[in-house]
């Protein structure tokens, strides 16, 4: 949940949708988001919305208290409700992420699941996921959780190397994190997650492989594995502009990717977008998938944004703002946007083009037609898929995703 908010028009007070966007909404799928943004201590790295108990003291009272969060949140997932109206879709996904959700009691997470699922009703099979530090839980605190109706979890791993989760200010030690896995398959999880870090200064490969190793030793049959991006602003570049720790360059991320299909691969592994790795469709995150496949959700809490039929919005950020708004019956949205036909095609192929289905050659303009017959010269996307009428990346296609992706939205 990035922490900065971009500029948008004014949400009317009641949270109001313009009528197109409900319009066939029974053909899309429908998420929820929960953000919780409250943190033991801050992580070097972070950028995202979240606040220590430190930085909430004395700026918003009991309003933005952990303790009142959970009503709160079911304060705007009635909202939800009355704004979407006789809208007749259950939830398909709910993802409570952070910050630390795992902050809160098991109870207060079973009870928002709870109001989503007395208000919209869950689908059959519905995917209900946290976040978790692996220092916050225990198995009894998972098996709430579970009895609860969650079943899948994401730990936040990030290496298996206590030097790296030093620069990274994590707290949890080595180890930690495939305990967890191990407690929450006890439990009866169906699904687990280790989300992982590669680049941090100071980080050698042999320090990556390592963490490969220990995750999937742990038997997670998910992987999630990001390049270190420094955002300013952080503590972790700030450190980095006063010399104490190394930048890490592009060229060693790639290394690391690499690194990682190949021992991802031989696990069984097999990666279904650029950074996500399942050891089967089932264990895939169907919630990131909604995402990137630019279906309905409602993302719920401080700074969090939902999307529904091309109309996206996004909440005020401070906790204590959000809960006042909601105290007197007003929607939180600080701001929103009305997708036009052009903004959801760019967003299509910026999306799309990440997963290992790839996205239409459809999408494409003549002057992105053009490029994509350069990339698939250059080796960049795959000739089956291809000749198929799909852009598709190669291994080194995903390598440059990112300059693949300036050229086919062209």
């Amino acid at each position: 949940m990035p922490s900065v908010l971009p500029d948008g028009e004014p949400v009317p007070d009641d949270g109001t949708l313009p009528a197109s966007a409900l319009h066939d909404s029974a053909s899309r799928p429908l998420g929820f988001y929960v953000h919780v943004p409250y943190c033991a201590t801050r992580c070097g790295y972070c950028d995202f919305n979240t606040y220590t108990a430190s930085e909430l003291r004395g700026s918003g009272g009991v309003l933005a208290s952990r303790e009142n969060y959970a009503d709160t949140l079911i304060d705007e997932i009635r909202l939800a409700r009355k704004v979407l109206g006789d809208d007749p879709r259950s939830v398909e996904t709910v993802f409570v992420g952070g910050g630390t959700p795992t902050l809160l009691p098991a109870a207060d997470l079973v009870r928002i699941l709870g109001a989503i699922r007395d208000e919209f009703g869950l689908a059959a099979g519905a995917e209900v996921t946290t976040e978790a530090n692996p220092d916050s839980v225990d198995p009894a605190y998972l098996a709430a959780l579970r009895a609860g109706g969650f079943n899948r979890v994401s730990f936040g791993m990030q290496s298996a190397r206590q030097h790296v989760l030093q620069v990274l200010d994590r707290t949890h030690t080595p180890g930690r994190p495939e305990a967890c896995v191990g407690e929450a398959r006890a439990e009866g999880f169906e699904h687990v997650n280790l989300d992982l870090i590669y680049g941090t200064p100071g980080e050698s490969d042999e320090d990556w492989r390592a963490s490969l190793e220990a995750a999937l030793g742990a038997g997670p049959d998910h992987v999630s594995a990001y390049a270190l991006i420094v955002e300013e602003g952080t503590q972790l570049a700030r450190r980095i502009r006063r010399g104490e720790v190394p930048m890490t360059d592009d060229d060693v991320h790639a290394d690391r990717y690499l690194i990682a299909d190949e021992m991802l691969s031989a696990a069984g592994f097999h990666w279904y977008e650029v950074s996500n790795w399942a050891t089967t469709e089932a264990a895939r995150c169907l919630h990131n998938e909604l995402y990137w496949r630019g279906a309905d959700w409602w993302g719920a809490g401080p700074g969090a944004h939902s999307h529904v039929g091309g109309v996206r919005w996004w909440n005020v950020k401070h906790p204590g703002a959000y809960a006042g708004r909601l105290a007197t019956g007003a929607s939180p949205g600080a701001g929103r946007e009305l997708l036009s036909d052009e903004d959801r095609r760019v967003e299509r192929i910026l999306l799309e083009l990440r997963l290992v289905d790839g996205c239409p050659l459809s999408l494409l303009r003549p002057e992105g037609l053009a490029a994509s017959r350069r990339a698939l010269t250059d080796g960049l996307l795959q000739p089956g898929p291809y000749e198929e009428g799909r852009a598709v990346l190669t291994l080194r296609g995903r390598l440059l995703a990112d300059a693949v992706v300036r050229d086919l939205v062209d």
